[in-house]
């Protein structure tokens, strides 16, 4: 049964048509019979899902809208907002995950209004066991009369679970209704979230006090008899998070809605471990109404350390012995309004490590953001050494920068070895534990950069020496793969098509990068800087694209002028966000005749659109001449050889970087004569 309320903007249309969102401009310019706009503003209208259903159909454009599609417009369109939409789905869906037969028999009945009393007392009968008695869940089981607009998506829902499973389905709705809202959550990525758990360690009662969407305590190993705690000032993410782990493990789940430095709804809790991603740079956290809180154990925070009371509020809900893990701007390390209770922090021994992350491993992007191990005093002495790792140099600037695996090997590496014994082997440039004794000083600043040796940046003097041969080589090479200049002649006029004409012909597939979980995706950071796929997805209930051998691949962002057709090495990477997928049918099209066509300068300039900030390319409106399969081969084995120059360039690049780079520090550290 279709919502008639939902509605659905001009980018939602184009996703449920398979088309760009230019496509739908033109369609509203060229067709007097397109629906009219029902809500939105002037330049953001929205549309009655019924109306565009009705339109696209008659047009030929729509067989029938996809099921997934279907049920997020309900999400969206739903009455009481998509945050509600979702906590009830949420509730529906963990019904049919638990209880599956008595799910099957409440929705056979047909009459709305029935089912949503049914569903009502079997939710309100499911939710107290798994989430806490009345008060104290943030999951509140919603009466018939709440549930009434939500029965349409609630069918919708249940029927996608049937295809993707109960937990997929709520991930997808989840990691939709995120990307739609970028700037109203701070996300912590999947990877960051599973070395916060693993450095942990195993635990059997873990507490998240700022719980966001769940991200770290998703993250944490499961184990039998174990409880999840969380609580989060938003009451949606509290309520989200809840369901989100209750849909993915059995254990006890207690989350609570609330600001955990003033309103502390787990005052009692004593956990193993507590992992946390905080709010940044607070001012107004707390600090005139709590200053005799009995949580500051190691000082009272000033008003402009706002981490530092969600550090001592991590240990106030540790039991003896206990771990926390916290994610920490740098500046923390070293401000001199924090030196106090950093000083105490060392001298009790509950600061065991500080670990500096790569630039682009979290929000925000810009910064390179710090990792605190902090583990609660019992009744052993206090260790004198601190852990210090800094992981910058593993990651470039930018999201998708991050080489997760050398990260968190790294950072392991270190670890586990200082957790055991209390001390660290010295990895210049990388790691080494430092008496605590030498932190104590005027500033006590912990920024692990300030502290550890440097690494010559090309090695010794014979390492420096080979990277100069390669570098011989390779500008050797990027002479001999100069191509040579073509003889002046008058510009052909070919006949033109559109990769939108020969995508509609067959002669090639047209797809969009970002859905589904994938270990390899190929971001469009590495299309444009030519390198190996080194992105993750996370879990959405999509199936990713996976790149094969001879496809296209286009980055949809930043003006265009960039192809890159998929070589053996990066196939089976999936395509990421802000990437466009083209795999010609090699009887009709050469992929590096394609890719050279759509990388001209006026050819991307007249298929894009401009923002205030920001350009888009439309693939679909990039030409292509049409030339017979033979003459494509031509032109495809220039542009081949085209690409394999600029391939040696930026290797030649890469490598007199890294020889200048390892010059200059050679000379300043004595390991390279002047001479």
């Amino acid at each position: 049964m279709q919502d008639n309320g939902t509605e659905v903007t001009a980018a939602e249309i184009a996703r449920l048509a398979g088309v760009g969102r230019a496509a739908v401009s033109n369609w509203r310019r060229r067709h007097a019979d397109f629906p009219r706009p029902v809500g939105g503003t002037e330049t953001s209208p929205s549309f009655a899902l019924t109306d565009v259903e009705e339109w696209l159909r008659k047009q030929g454009k729509l067989a029938e809208v996809p099921l997934k599609e279907r049920v997020w417009q309900q999400v969206t369109g739903h009455p009481d907002g998509p945050v509600t939409a979702l906590v009830h789905a949420g509730c529906a869906l963990l019904y049919l995950h638990d209880r599956p037969l008595a799910w099957l028999e409440s929705s056979a009945t047909g009459d709305d209004e029935q089912l949503a009393g049914v569903l009502a007392d079997h939710i309100a009968q499911l939710l107290g066991p798994r989430f806490g008695p009345d008060g104290e869940p943030a999951v509140h089981a919603p009466t018939a009369t709440e549930l009434r607009p939500s029965i349409p998506l609630l069918r919708g829902a249940t029927e996608l679970a049937a295809d993707l499973g109960a937990r997929q389905t709520f991930e997808f709705l989840l990691a939709r209704h995120l990307d739609a809202n970028p700037r109203q959550y701070t996300l912590t990525p999947g990877e960051l979230a599973e070395l916060m758990a693993e450095l942990a360690g195993p635990a059997r009662t873990v507490f998240d006090p700022a719980c966001g969407t769940g991200a770290l305590l998703r993250a944490v190993a499961p184990r039998p008899g174990q409880e999840l705690h969380g609580q989060d000032s938003a009451p949606e993410l509290a309520a989200l998070t809840a369901l989100r782990l209750a849909l993915r493990t059995k254990s006890t789940i207690r989350t609570a809605a609330g600001d955990s430095l003033r309103a502390d709804a787990h005052a009692h809790l004593r956990a193993e471990a507590v992992l946390c991603h905080p709010p940044f740079n607070e001012r107004n956290w707390g600090h005139d109404e709590l200053a005799y809180d009995p949580r500051w154990e190691y000082g009272f925070p000033a008003r402009t350390e706002s981490e530092l009371a969600w550090v001592q509020h991590a240990l106030a809900r540790l039991e003896d012995g206990g771990t926390a893990v916290l994610l920490m701007p740098p500046a923390v390390a070293s401000r001199r309004s924090g030196r106090r209770i950093r000083a105490d922090l060392l001298r009790r021994g509950a600061l065991r490590a500080v670990i500096a992350l790569p630039v682009g491993a979290a929000p925000p992007y810009n910064i390179g953001l710090h990792l605190w191990v902090l583990r609660r005093p019992g009744r052993t002495p206090a260790p004198p050494e601190l852990l210090l790792v800094d992981t910058g140099r593993l990651g470039a600037e930018g999201r998708g920068g991050v080489d997760w695996a050398a990260v968190t090997a790294a950072v392991l590496e270190a670890w586990k070895p200082f957790d055991r014994t209390g001390e660290a082997v010295e990895r210049p440039g990388l790691s080494r534990s430092m008496p605590v004794i030498e932190l104590l000083d005027d500033d006590v600043d912990l920024a692990p950069a300030r502290h550890l040796p440097p690494p010559a940046a090309g090695g010794s003097a014979a390492e420096l020496g080979s990277v100069r041969e390669r570098l011989g080589e390779t500008l050797r090479l990027t002479v001999d793969l100069t191509p040579p200049l073509a003889d002046e002649t008058q510009p052909p006029r070919w006949p033109l098509t559109t990769v939108g004409e020969l995508a509609r012909g067959g002669a090639l597939l047209l797809r969009t990068g970002g859905n589904g979980p994938h270990a390899r995706v190929l971001t469009d950071h590495d299309v444009l800087a030519g390198t190996a796929p080194s992105g993750t997805l996370t879990e959405t209930g999509e199936e990713p694209v996976l790149v094969e051998r001879g496809d296209i691949v286009v980055p949809v962002l930043g003006g265009g002028g960039i192809a890159r057709v998929v070589d053996e090495d990066t196939a089976g990477a999936a395509l990421g966000r802000n990437l466009t997928l083209l795999r010609p049918d090699p009887a009709a099209l050469d992929a590096w005749f394609v890719a050279g066509f759509l990388r001209g300068t006026a050819n991307s300039r007249q298929a894009s659109s401009y923002a205030s900030t920001a350009s888009r390319l439309d693939v679909r409106r990039l030409q292509l001449p049409r030339l017979p399969l033979e003459q494509q081969r031509r032109y495809g084995e220039r542009f081949r050889a085209l690409a394999a120059f600029e391939d040696a360039l930026r290797e030649a690049g890469r490598l007199s970087t890294r020889l200048v780079r390892g010059m200059y520090d050679g000379l300043t550290d004595g390991t390279v004569s002047p001479d």
